[in-house]
């Protein structure tokens, strides 16, 4: 439709001194806001990063994945955004809530009932990404030891992490109290690249101190450093511009720190606490069917190291039971 629109000669915000034109005072911190709320549309690009041991051959497919995915996505939403401009002044862009459902109703006439059953058919999409991906998040933090165990637990038959997926149902239900969606994203955007940032800058530090370990998946280190500084750009004028938001997205983050006090670092907790625990995982056993995964123990030496073992100690294991038996699944 914008390619029709140009060729019809509606192209008045496309020109040069009509695209640049300025409609407010140039602001620095708004600039990276809107840097910040624009690339949560393109931030599906580590979400495959956490089921890599789902994926086939994935030091060669992620890249591949990420190569492809990257440019296809900025291909589709620049040129959306150029078929928008064609209908749409400015002005109509930040005064509606839904851009597509907007520019359907101006060009669409009678058929403007696509673009709400597509927007939402996309936001399914997404939805079903975010889910597939989120939730192995809790399901390897619970098998590090940082989530509680049953979180690190699959189905008997499917062999999918059922708590871990209800659990990230809830902590997304939990989200949606707000009821400005710009306020979420700020929230959001801000935290992920927060931790973005700091898992870049541990690779830097891990080239600088272990050149020598096994690497995979190798990159120039100017495109972290790159990275880094946009990063810092982003988050810095983002907290100079909205402090309060990004404030209350830090002061989020940090509830995560008693939690891990009361998990993970005190050690020797009263019995009461261990029953309790015991208790609601067993219930979550028998409620969503699921076991303990078991590793699959036929690597090139035979058998998994310690190291890996002692990473699949979970915050409180009891003693098996029938409704513990592990099944076998390889790689969860």
């Amino acid at each position: 439709m914008g390619v029709v629109q140009i060729c019809r000669g509606e192209y008045f915000w496309l020109e040069p001194k009509n695209a640049f034109k300025n409609f407010q005072e140039p602001d620095i911190g708004l600039i990276a806001l809107a840097f910040l709320q624009g690339s949560f549309a393109y931030g599906g690009w580590n979400f495959l990063n956490y089921v890599t041991e789902e994926l086939v051959d994935p030091y060669k497919n992620l890249p591949r994945a990420i190569f492809i995915s990257i440019p296809l996505v900025t291909f589709v939403y620049v040129f959306a955004n150029v078929a928008y401009v064609t209908a749409m002044s400015p002005q109509e862009l930040l005064a509606s809530n839904a851009v597509a459902v907007t520019f359907g109703e101006k060009l669409l006439g009678v058929m403007a009932w696509i673009m709400p059953i597509s927007v939402a058919l996309s936001t399914f999409g997404g939805v079903n990404g975010s889910l597939f991906t989120s939730s192995r998040l809790f399901f390897a933090g619970a098998r590090e030891g940082h989530l509680p165990s049953v979180l690190a637990m699959i189905h008997v038959k499917r062999c999918t992490p059922i708590p871990a997926l209800i659990f990230t149902c809830i902590s997304t239900l939990l989200m949606l109290v707000t009821s400005d969606m710009y306020t979420l994203i700020n929230y959001v955007g801000f935290i992920n690249y927060l931790f973005y940032g700091v898992t870049v800058a541990g690779l830097i530090v891990l080239r600088w101190k272990k050149p020598d370990i096994l690497r995979p998946i190798k990159i120039n280190l100017l495109f972290p450093v790159i990275y880094l500084l946009f990063w810092a750009f982003l988050l810095v004028f983002s907290l100079w511009s909205e402090p309060v938001v990004c404030g209350i997205g830090l002061a989020i983050m940090l509830t995560g720190v008693p939690v891990y006090f009361l998990g993970v670092y005190w050690q020797h907790k009263p019995q009461c606490f261990n029953d309790f625990i015991e208790l609601i995982t067993l219930m979550s056993q028998k409620m969503c069917v699921v076991v303990y995964p078991q590793m699959e123990r036929g690597l090139e030496t035979g058998r998994v190291s310690e190291d890996m073992e002692e990473q699949q100690q979970a915050i409180y294991q009891p003693t098996p039971t029938k409704d513990q038996d592990s099944v076998e699944h390889p790689q969860p």
